[in-house]
């Protein structure tokens, strides 16, 4: 076995001292300092052609990837493996006035012993083998080892039959500019230096999945997310008579209560479960206070699947939608004629019928009445709005529904449905092809051969369960089940776009080796040293060798 822990500790040390919280001037530092590091290492420096420092591309953020390959000299092979970790990390608000201590590990460290913090984090600050700040879990401890092997093989290229790619992206925390971009470096590299890619290993975190779990988990794929969004039309009325409006915040009440915790939009493959939907977001569209109901509300959900298509998650939240939107109106007819009995007042049966469309049939339905008119405004109103710095890709792709809506003739309460934010795919690793079963039989035998040297159990599961730029390195959709993704995203090809033939154009397939601890996002986050920085890097390296040896 390598010995790398000192090595890998002292750069996930100096890694976590560059805050390089995401969307911030942090992330050009991190990039920055990365990049002179590896420049200073003898095989760059001989080799400049094999670093590069670039700027991403159609990004709102100025930020840098860093990418690297060593080329083995032991026996001539395109055969690739592509090490893939990112470089920012999320905030650190949750440190409140000790945040600057949060890139620090070991002055954080020093202020934990006297801070109260549960006991399990107090046991493992005290046995010396953990290690406590932001981005010492997630993941820059995961990058540090990738950094340790990239380093080794630079120095002894002859052990080596193949090659290395590095990719350090930025920018994984939120919209994965970083990968999307690194993508066309990677085509580039495939033509200009004939690399064959074959495997990709990610470095992001593990943690336990249930109070007691032992296992430290490797994993083949990943899950894949959405984001369906929801705008919701009410009928406005004054306060003081209140049934005879609608209120949309009442509607997307109901929504939240069909859609979240939901066990059955649990998508199940390979005797795995996604967990379900949760809302992220729920608001009215009311710009101040008055005494009149909101006109519209606008909510989003996040959404797992191991199997599901975006065409399949279409359907079915449209479907969840109307079901909500049937119950919200029961409830409310129930309500009305109860309040009825009690006040005296007469009651009139509820006329409204739940209506639920998406994005993409609202869109043609509007293109259809006003023509040009209309699509011209849309044109118009979406360039405009990209002045509004205030506006995420979400919140800009509500105002563009709110603004499409009111070219709707019918003004009858609606549920619009569409996504607002990045698809990320589910990766399959299933054995159907010559890579795929190669990594798997890699993976396996490198666990087979590293267990004996550690105490608790290396598990291979088959979804990486948390987001990560590992979806953007593999796409098992086809056309027509991706098609929802555009066709119902009011941002896309004006403040947001991703280019899924890239990700085509590289399909390799893609494992997760990465650090284990907890609580990450957390102010307690922390790793494991013993299994970070010593197994980590040693079965990455096993998977390495078995993979570039089969050529």
């Amino acid at each position: 076995m390598l010995n790398s822990r000192e090595e890998v500790l002292s750069l996930t040390k100096q890694l976590v001292g560059i805050n390089s919280i995401v969307n911030t001037e942090g992330e050009m530092v991190i990039a920055h300092s990365l990049y002179t590091l590896l420049a200073s290492y003898p095989y760059f420096a001989e080799n400049q052609k094999n670093l590069v420092l670039e700027q991403t591309i159609d990004d709102y953020h100025e930020r840098y990837n860093v990418l690297a390959f060593v080329k083995g000299t032991k026996k001539s092979s395109n055969r690739t493996v592509i090490l893939m970790g990112h470089t920012d990390t999320v905030g650190v608000g949750d440190f409140n006035q000790l945040y600057e201590y949060a890139f620090s590990p070991d002055e954080w460290m020093d202020i934990l012993k006297n801070e109260e913090i549960p006991n399990t984090a107090r046991e493992q600050l005290d046995s010396g083998d953990w290690l406590f700040g932001r981005g010492a879990l997630d993941m820059k401890s995961g990058l540090s080892s990738h950094l340790f092997l990239l380093k080794y093989y630079s120095e002894h290229p002859e052990e080596l039959e193949g090659n290395l790619v590095l990719v350090a992206e930025c920018d994984e925390e939120d919209s994965s500019n970083g990968i999307l971009s690194a993508l066309k470096t990677l085509k580039k590299w495939k033509k200009e230096h004939q690399f064959e890619y074959v495997a990709a290993i990610n470095a992001d975190f593990v943690a336990p999945r249930y109070e007691g779990d032992k296992n430290r988990y490797v994993y083949k794929g990943t899950v894949g997310k959405l984001l369906p969004s929801f705008f919701v039309t009410g009928a406005e009325t004054h306060v003081g008579a209140a049934f005879e409006g609608l209120d949309p915040n009442f509607v997307i009440a109901e929504l939240t209560r069909q859609l979240s915790y939901n066990p059955e939009l649990c998508n199940e493959a390979h005797g795995e479960v996604t967990v379900p939907p949760v809302s992220l977001k729920q608001i009215d569209l009311k710009p101040a206070y008055d005494v009149q109901t909101a006109l519209s509300a606008f909510a989003y959900y996040n959404f797992f699947l191991h199997s599901w298509t975006p065409k399949d998650v279409l359907e079915i939240v449209t479907k969840q939608a109307d079901i909500a939107f049937q119950n919200a109106i029961k409830i409310y007819e129930e309500r009305y004629q109860r309040f009825c009995e009690v006040s005296g007042q007469k009651f009139q049966p509820v006329s409204w019928k739940p209506r639920v469309i998406t994005y993409e049939e609202m869109d043609q339905m509007l293109k259809l009445t006003h023509g040009n008119t209309y699509t011209n405004h849309m044109q118009e109103f979406k360039y405009d709005l990209l002045n509004d710095e205030t506006l995420d890709i979400r919140m800009y792709a509500a105002r563009v529904v709110e603004e499409a809506w009111k070219w709707m003739e019918d003004k009858n309460p609606t549920i619009i449905v569409f996504n607002s934010s990045l698809y990320s795919p589910r990766i399959e690793i299933t054995g159907k092809n010559e890579n795929e079963n190669v990594l798997i039989e890699a993976l396996e035998k490198a666990v087979e051969d590293i267990q004996p040297s550690y105490e608790y159990p290396i598990v291979v599961k088959n979804f990486y369960p948390y987001i990560s730029d590992m979806s953007f390195m593999a796409l098992s959709d086809d056309d027509k089940d991706l098609a929802p993704v555009a066709d119902n995203n009011p941002s896309w090809g004006s403040k947001f776009f991703v280019n899924y033939q890239d990700i085509r154009d590289i399909n390799v397939p893609v494992i997760n080796i990465g650090p284990y601890g907890m609580d990450a996002h957390k102010k307690l986050e922390r790793m494991e040293m013993t299994y970070s920085l010593e197994i980590v890097p040693n079965l990455t390296n096993k998977v390495i060798l078995t993979i570039l040896n089969k050529g």
